[in-house]
């Protein structure tokens, strides 16, 4: 029995104007990544990439060898962000554009529209200024939308892109912030039919289990579950008080051991057909947030192939063609949210990966 993998890819690391002005000229998120330092003792900071160091997505090799790791794990498909702001705006898109245009590496991939704004965020502690708003999300009506489709039409179109029951398989990633989704879901819908492409497979993210029918109700195929992040949330009374004193007079991150964490990433709800599991390997926020970051700390390997295999298990009886995991994610270096080898681990990730589907293969065969 078979698994089917998919692994959100963050195609920030190229310069592009927007960043050069917000940030400075060069700007990656590999300026995030190398200037990270420990913000408490045994603080696993900063993280260093190996195979693929310090990378450049506009080189063709290093998507190549991505999608050779990326197989060597047992990923089938990368979910690549996408960043469309209303009003034609789209940014980050130049390596997926040369994904589709080159026809290289020949992997599949499907998309997540990270429908949210961006700040710079502002964590300095003798800076008491609030986030600073740099792009704002917006959601212009039916002319938008369909411009939006035309753009991504070359890949759809692609005989990469990942399908499920047939239908292009698509993530919106904050469904319950956009008014309009409903509408959107039925156009796009309706566009897919008019340019030969059968239908969608929407699914949408439930970032605390509590909404899910709700977005299914706007015409969602699915959702997946995102509860990893909401640990803090979860916690008992004591504990948040703990950590919010922590943040807020002593300048230290939210710390959870990610053994801990792993509890609250995946309930029996994954069972459902309209359920996507969401496992995440690792997770430090600070390179980009500083002390107002989450950090789960001892993430090794063992426990990730533990969580997968859980996974695994919670999506064996669903139909072959919807048994998806989504891992969270393949390079999100600067949320210390990656699978890419590095000096700690090395293939670590890749390996655990790779190990909880063969095990699963062999015990459900």
């Amino acid at each position: 029995m078979k698994a089917r993998v998919f692994a959100y890819y963050l195609p920030q690391f190229h310069p592009f104007p927007e960043n050069d002005e917000w940030w400075g000229k060069g700007f990656t998120e590999w300026t995030n990544v190398a200037r990270a330092r420990k913000l408490f003792p045994g603080h696993d900071q900063p993280r260093i990439p190996t195979d693929l160091g310090f990378y450049d997505l506009r080189v063709p090799e290093v998507r190549e060898e991505q999608a050779r790791l990326a197989r060597e794990a047992g990923i089938e498909a990368f979910c690549y962000y996408e960043y469309w702001f209303g009003n034609g705006r789209h940014l980050m898109n130049r390596p997926f554009e040369e994904v589709v245009a080159s026809g290289k590496p020949d992997f599949p991939f499907c998309l997540c529209w990270a429908n949210h704004s961006w700040y710079k965020k502002l964590w300095n502690p003798n800076d008491p200024g609030k986030d600073q708003l740099l792009i704002e999300q917006q959601y212009h009506g039916e002319d938008d939308y369909r411009a939006h489709f035309q753009a991504l039409l070359p890949a759809f179109k692609d005989k990469r892109y990942v399908r499920v029951n047939g239908k292009l398989f698509y993530i919106i990633y904050k469904p319950l912030a956009f008014p309009d989704v409903a509408n959107f879901i039925k156009l796009w819908r309706q566009l897919a039919k008019e340019n030969g492409l059968g239908d969608f497979y929407f699914v949408g993210s439930d970032f605390n289990s509590d909404h899910r029918d709700e977005i299914l109700a706007l015409g969602f195929d699915a959702t997946h579950n995102v509860d990893n992040l909401n640990i803090y949330h979860r916690s008992n009374f004591f504990v948040k008080a703990l950590r919010t004193v922590g943040r807020k007079y002593l300048h230290i991150p939210m710390i959870y051991r990610y053994k801990d964490a792993m509890k609250y990433m995946l309930n029996d709800d994954c069972r459902r057909r309209d359920v996507i599991p969401v496992i995440v390997p690792n997770w430090d926020h600070t390179p980009r947030s500083g002390y107002k970051g989450l950090v789960m700390t001892n993430a090794l390997p063992k426990y990730f192939k533990q969580l997968a295999k859980k996974a695994l298990e919670l999506i064996k009886d669903k139909p072959a063609e919807e048994r998806i995991i989504i891992v969270k994610s393949w390079n999100e270096w600067a949320e210390g949210n990656y699978m890419e080898p590095d000096q700690r681990f090395g293939h670590g990730y890749i390996d655990a990966l790779h190990e909880a589907l063969e095990e699963f293969e062999s015990e459900t065969k």
